[in-house]
């Protein structure tokens, strides 16, 4: 039945994409069909294949000893704010002390242990100084120029089975490993005179994977302390941005097919940038790019969940005026009217064909417009939050983390306009128009590597 419904959502998927399409007469079915089985020969050697899942283990445990360093390195600079034992001892204490406490003190001391949990949790002490390390370690491996021969091995592969122009399979490769911003930077000298299908792949490509330098933070908000559970989610966060590349490049040949093939480029050199003078300048670039990403990361989990609140409270009062709010209480797993009932409901169609138990279709869409609607940071906090609960099966923890593992959301169509139109002026026009293609384009991709964990795990 897992097979059968992985199947029947990704035939929706492409359905849907298919009408999106400017060009459905020239849609390369074959090319679709050899990415689609692309990720679904890498899923399986990375999950089900004994010897290639060893070897991705041992990436992954690499990324956990990162993560732990970075964790040290916080603990050296922020004490216990950032001590993950100080966070596991919170709720034996509370116990105690709520058995002891007087009837009237009860609900204070539950406020303020939660503010306790909130500060203790570390989000800005433990998971933001991660993006400061993982960013300073991948400006070092580009330094070396290890990552250049990882992007160009991925992008070879591409390449031959899909038959892609070099331009958009070394941007399709380099989104794996960097952001929607620094990979298009990977192909800089072609940007100007990339097709209007290959601008589209790139930003498709953007939208569907994540940069490195968040890696080591999804890995810390899912997996906690956990090193088994932080290499089972480094492993499925690896093996969802990897099979999204290819699930983009279908997207987004469906979307805006190839016919200008008479200007496509067939160069396959990844041009030098500027790396530094020396390992310790491009190891303090790095630090810097981190630094800014981090307080970036940090501003808009501020700003956009002083939103949610702020939308939940506008709902709520609706719903006690409207007295919705009682009967959403008592038909739902809700407390009333909300941003996440409202959202829940909206894609907990989309939640179901993914593969999730019908009981977790609501949560679960619930987590997909989040992701949509404000970013995939916001999401997987909030499900972090649903996994440490219990509210969640584990299957439906395994899909939303392959369909939350993408930049697909709609801040991600001006951070696109803006930073790939800064490198290519000439094409920002173009960047403008497909703005929204690109986000349903790297939606799609992210839903169809989810449908694939469904079908695996």
């Amino acid at each position: 039945m897992d097979i059968l419904r992985g199947v029947l959502g990704i035939a929706i998927l492409i359905g849907v994409t298919f009408l999106f399409s400017t060009d459905k007469k020239n849609v390369d079915w074959w090319l679709v069909l050899k990415g689609l089985g692309l990720q679904l020969v890498i899923a399986l050697l990375m999950l089900k294949v004994p010897f290639v899942y060893n070897a991705i283990s041992i990436i992954v445990d690499f990324f956990v000893m990162m993560i732990q360093s970075s964790e040290e390195a916080a603990k050296f600079m922020f004490g216990v704010l950032a001590d993950g034992n100080i966070r596991q001892g919170v709720p034996e204490a509370t116990g105690t002390i709520l058995e002891n406490a007087a009837p009237e003190n009860k609900q204070n001391i539950e406020h303020m242990t939660g503010n306790f949990m909130k500060l203790g949790f570390g989000f800005a002490f433990f998971v933001l100084p991660t993006i400061i390390f993982f960013s300073a370690l991948s400006s070092l491996l580009y330094y070396y120029g290890i990552l250049q021969k990882v992007v160009y091995a991925f992008a070879w592969v591409m390449k031959k089975i899909m038959r892609l122009s070099g331009a958009e399979s070394l941007a399709a490769a380099a989104n794996v490993f960097i952001g929607q911003t620094e990979a298009p930077l990977v192909v800089k000298p072609y940007l100007e005179k990339m097709t209007k299908s290959e601008i589209l792949c790139l930003m498709t490509g953007g939208m569907a994977t994540i940069a490195g330098g968040v890696f080591g933070a999804y890995m810390g908000l899912l997996g906690g302390n956990n090193p088994e559970e932080l290499t089972k989610f480094g492993t499925h966060l690896l093996t969802a941005s990897i099979i999204s590349a290819p699930a983009a490049i279908v997207a987004s040949k469906i979307l805006f097919p190839e016919t200008d093939h008479e200007n496509v480029s067939q160069d396959f050199t990844i041009p030098k940038s500027d790396l530094g003078i020396n390992p310790l300048d491009a190891l303090t670039q790095g630090t810097s790019e981190g630094l800014k990403l981090a307080l970036n990361v940090g501003a808009m989990i501020i700003a956009f969940m002083a939103l949610v609140y702020f939308g939940n409270k506008v709902l709520f009062a609706f719903g006690d005026w409207t007295n919705l709010n009682a009967y959403i209480a008592e038909k739902t797993a809700f407390n009333g009217l909300s941003m996440e009932f409202v959202l829940g409901t909206a894609f907990a169609p989309i939640a179901w064909v993914l593969g999730a138990p019908v009981e977790d279709i609501t949560q679960l869409g619930r987590l997909l417009g989040e992701k949509t609607i404000l970013n995939e940071f916001v999401a997987y906090y909030s499900l972090a939050e649903l996994k440490n609960a219990g509210a969640l099966s584990e299957k439906s923890i395994i899909i939303a983390t392959y369909a939350l593992c993408g930049f697909a959301n709609i801040g991600s169509i001006g951070i696109q306009i803006g930073g790939i139109g800064a490198l290519a002026p000439g094409q920002r026009q173009t960047l403008s128009k497909f703005g929204v293609r690109a986000l349903i384009g790297g939606t799609v991709a992210c839903f169809l590597t989810a449908c694939i964990a469904g079908m695996l795990v």
